[in-house]
Formats: C-alpha cells, structure tokens, sequence
C-alpha cells in the first residue's frame, strides 16, 4: 500500500488557511467527502426514524443502518453492537450509571492513572454511588510504560470492572490491552477501553484487544462531532438503562436517548470510506481495506514522528515525555525555565497549531510532575506533511533561541 500525503491534503478545505496543524488529538480537520455527506443528508428528504413510509423516514433509517455498518468495519463489531451517542464522555457516563445499578459495598472498580478523565471520573462517581471501592493502577512516569502487571497489582476477586485506555491521549502510550484483557476475565471482571485516540491512528480489532466495551470519537477521526460505543451483544442485551417509556426497546437502541443525528451519522460513514481509501484503492472488504490504509497511515506518521523526535535531540532544554515503547505519534513537551503557554502561543503567532494544557488527562498530569498545567502536545494527524514538520521543527527552534 502507497500513501500520498499531498493526494489527502487536497481533500481537506481548512489547510488551504495555510496553518500547520499539530492539534489532531483535540480534534482532526475535516475533509471534503464528510462534508459534502453531511451536506447531501440534510439537503434530501428527512424525518424522524419510523416506519419507512415516507421519503424522509427511509433516508432517517438508512443513514442509521449506514453508520452502524461503517463503525463496525473500523471497531472489529456486528452492527447490532454499535450504539451512537453525543460524546464517548457521555456514553461512559451512561455505561457507568447502568453497570453500577449491579454494584454494592465491598465490590471494586479499576481506573488508571494514564487515562484520559472521561475514562476515570464516570466510574469513579459511579463507584461512590453504589459503594463500591476504587483501585488506581499507577504508570511508570519515567518510561510512560503502563503494564499489564500494573494492573494485576490491583485487581482481587472482587473487582466488577476496569477501565483503561487503549492509546493515551497526553503522552501517546499503547498498553498491552489485550494481556490486560486476559487478567481482567480471568478475575471475572469486565473490561472498559477508551479507544478514542487509538482509533485515529491505529487498525482497532474490540475482539482481539479483549474489551467488552470500548469507546471512540469520529471527530478524533475525521469525522462529525459524536461519539460510539461498540460494546458485547449479550453483555448489552442484559443491560437495562433509564430510557423513555415509548423509545424502543431493543439493542442498540434502548441506549440512544432521543433522535439520533441522521446528518452526523452520514458523516460518519464518509470518515470510515475515507479512511478506508487513505493509501488509495484496494480490493477486498471495508474492514480489509481499513487494515492496509492504518498499515500505511502508522508507516507515514512514524517516519514524522521519528524526524520530530532526531530534531528534539538537539534541544537540550526540551523534556519529550513521550517514552513508551509502543506508542502513537503524540509528544508531550516540556521546557526548562519557559512556559508551555509561551510556547503555544509562540507557534501560533506563526501557523503552527500545537496547544498546551493537561487535555482532560489531568492524573497523567500529575503523575508525570506538570500539575494540572500539562505541558505542550504535538500530534500528527492524517494530513500531516514533512513541510508541516520543518515549520514546527524550526519554530521550536526560533522559540528557544529567543530570550526568556
């Protein structure tokens, strides 16, 4: 498989304001066939979801019936599995609620000190509620290395769930989900992975990394602002949610609160085309032709990352506490005796986007010694050029090589 960087480019109308973009875990630019989807949706025929008799009421459910389908080629799922919301936050907050009806004093739930906090603070409020008691599985700050048995450490016969993170969204770390994932049944708990950065960067497989609920964001990934859950058909089945008296009873649905957002859902399957077509085409299947474009994405973004990474060596006052050994291409900065702020600001007084902060990631944070501070993210994205890398490369440069 071949990616031409400057093919996928052209297909992105906010590049043309000449910006380089290094703020892709926040959020990717968006490219012309998600919103020409988006667009087509709202301009045709549309109502709310029924019983099809209507022009509007068949495009609500084919839409619907499009996204399921798209999401399950790019999570590894049945469609029936696939559950939209308006963000992984709230999915996780509603998954949580639900779980921890089953929950009673003496049971424990695991969070990790590396996630994202839309994967720790749901579950630990729901922890509080029921009485449950939380766990907190550590990483090692010095390495960025969340291991499995930094988990094991923490887990007993009473533990009900874990939840971990796939890719972290500060410092880029990949865990070992599935040997996490084994640990986990074995204890009978359940597992819960936030797959929200890891989807934008990497071939997403739920079987294969053990979860039986995970989450992500098409707008991590291209693609409109909501969020997905793909979660086990019979651990859903057995679930039941607060929901309206009248809104359907079966799975996915009883957990999609109100309308769904049939122009976004359009969206979102033209995020999943596009990133099936990124190294351009292929035969085979969806989901086929999704394992060679991430196979050809995760070849491009190393080769940056890597140039990124050879150009730091030569800033000695740059702490890069992107460490871990398999990780996506994310690299949190530090630098001595100057503001992360300053530098924000710096880089974006001359076209580079790389923003500063903890990111909701605040236990990374504080794990690592930023507070809740944070530090400065760099992130690549899909569109990401080498002429992109020299502008940050060299603005780094400009920035210390200026007086404090």
């Amino acid at each position: 498989m071949t990616y031409d960087v400057e093919a996928v480019r052209a297909q992105f109308p906010a590049l043309r304001a000449g910006g380089a973009h290094f703020d892709g875990p926040g959020g990717t630019q968006t490219p012309r066939p998600v919103i020409d989807a988006i667009g087509e949706a709202l301009a045709g025929p549309l109502s709310n979801g029924g019983g099809g008799r209507t022009a509007g009421e068949r495009s609500a459910g084919e839409l619907v019936v499009a996204a399921r389908r798209a999401m399950a080629d790019l999570l590894g799922t049945e469609p029936s599995e696939i559950v939209f919301g308006r963000s992984a936050t709230q999915l996780t907050y509603d998954l949580s609620r639900t779980l921890a009806a089953s929950w009673a004093p003496g049971d424990e739930v695991v969070v990790t000190r590396l996630d994202h906090d839309a994967n720790v603070r749901p579950w630990i409020q729901a922890a509080q509620a029921a009485g449950a008691t939380v766990r907190w599985a550590d990483f090692d700050p010095a390495s960025g290395e969340l291991t499995a048995d930094d988990v094991r450490a923490v887990l007993s016969e009473r533990t009900r769930l874990v939840a971990v993170t796939a890719a972290s969204n500060l410092i880029g770390t990949r865990p070992p989900v599935p040997e996490i994932a084994r640990l986990v049944h074995e204890a009978g708990a359940l597992l819960h992975v936030d797959a929200v950065h890891a989807a934008a960067h990497t071939y997403v497989d739920r079987d294969a990394l053990g979860a039986d609920f995970l989450v992500c964001s098409p707008y991590k990934f291209c693609g409109p602002h909501l969020g997905v859950l793909a979660g086990r058909a019979e651990l859903l089945e057995g679930l039941r949610p607060d929901k309206l008296v009248p809104s359907a009873d079966t799975v996915p649905e009883r957990f999609e609160l109100g309308t769904l957002p049939y122009e976004f859902l359009a969206g979102v399957r033209a995020a999943v085309d596009f990133f099936a077509a990124l190294a351009g085409p292929a035969e085979g299947s969806r989901r086929a032709r999704l394992a060679g474009s991430f196979a050809a994405l995760e070849a491009h973004e190393d080769v940056l990352r890597s140039r990124i990474e050879e150009a730091l060596g030569a800033f000695p006052s740059v702490t890069l506490y992107s460490r871990a050994r398999r990780r996506t291409p994310t690299l949190l900065l530090g630098f001595e005796g100057r503001e992360a702020q300053d530098a924000y600001r710096f880089l974006a007084d001359r076209g580079v986007v790389a923003p500063a902060g903890s990111f909701y990631a605040v236990e990374a944070s504080r794990r690592l010694g930023l507070g809740d501070t944070g530090a400065l993210r760099v992130g690549l994205a899909p569109y990401t050029n080498a002429d992109d890398v020299e502008r940050l490369i060299s603005g780094l440069g400009d920035f210390l090589g200026r007086a404090a």
